[in-house]
């Protein structure tokens, strides 16, 4: 027995409808892409080019990324923001994957107002709190330090959110069946939830990287020689160093720092979205 068949007006309205989405699917991926690829044309354009001439370089060149090199010292700041971005990813992955597990299964006395109590921290702006975090770590000695860059972002409270999200996801037939086993509640930590929760780890993992990464507001406050300064706040100093404020090099520069958290998150997207996907089922 055949289908019965759909009226043109239902079928031309599907077409319309999906037209309408992809249309705004479109128009979005332009608005956010956008910049950073006349950014990348940009820094694409030679030195006599004018650069709000035309969409595209007319003699496209790599020559303003070797000027950014030779204008600032790139690699140290690099190599700086690199290890405040690692010692980052390696806090959060491991305090915060045992505090969502502790958050989500261990029984213990206090967990809901502790639960509490994180999720209230996150109503509050950095601004709010900016001041008496400067001045913790002026008593500590760790001002003009990478440590002390590092620290107010070595737990994040939204990355134990998430892992708490994926702990809650594993069946508790799994867990159960573990303690059968005869495994103790380290073991299941390691050998049964963080497999599972591969996705959410990769969510960590991007969200610490890219915070540390992008971070310009907190290292201006810390740090007070240049030799320790990270990647944002070298760009900040090349806009001024540069003496014909050359936007060419500048979009260089910026697409230079770009650069590590696209090959991060293009290594990890197949997990990230993973990750994402099984928070959302979950909450």
């Amino acid at each position: 027995m055949s289908a019965p068949l759909r009226p043109r007006g239902d079928r031309r309205h599907r077409r319309l409808a999906l037209a309408a989405r992809y249309t705004t699917l479109l128009l979005v991926l332009a608005v956010m892409l956008g910049p950073i690829v006349w950014q990348f044309l940009t820094s694409l354009r030679g030195r006599t080019e004018n650069v709000y001439d035309g969409v595209l370089p007319a003699q496209p060149t790599l020559d303003n990324y070797v000027r950014v090199a030779r204008s600032f010292p790139l690699l140290p700041y690099v190599g700086n923001t690199l290890v405040v971005a690692a010692l980052a990813v390696a806090s959060n992955v491991l305090c915060c994957s045992m505090g969502g597990y502790a958050l989500s299964r261990a029984p213990w006395k206090g967990r809901t107002a502790v639960f509490t109590v994180l999720v209230a921290t996150l109503m509050f702006p950095f601004e709010s709190v900016m001041i008496s975090m400067f001045l913790t770590v002026r008593a500590m000695g760790l001002v003009d330090t990478l440590v002390g860059v590092w620290l107010p972002g070595a737990v994040s409270v939204l990355n134990i959110m998430v892992m708490r999200a994926a702990f809650l996801a594993v069946p508790r037939e799994i867990e159960e069946a573990a303690v059968l086993d005869g495994a103790g509640e380290w073991t299941r930590f390691r050998r049964v939830f963080l497999p599972a929760a591969k996705g959410a780890l990769a969510v960590v993992c991007i969200t610490s990287f890219m915070g540390a990464w992008d971070d310009f507001l907190w290292p201006l406050l810390v740090l007070t020689h240049s030799d320790h300064y990270t990647l944002q706040l070298g760009l900040k100093s090349l806009a001024g160093t540069t003496t014909t404020n050359d936007q060419r090099i500048i979009a260089a520069g910026a697409m230079a720092a770009l650069l590590p958290m696209m090959l991060l998150f293009f290594a990890l997207q197949r997990y990230f979205f993973k990750g994402v996907g099984e928070g959302a089922l979950k909450t």
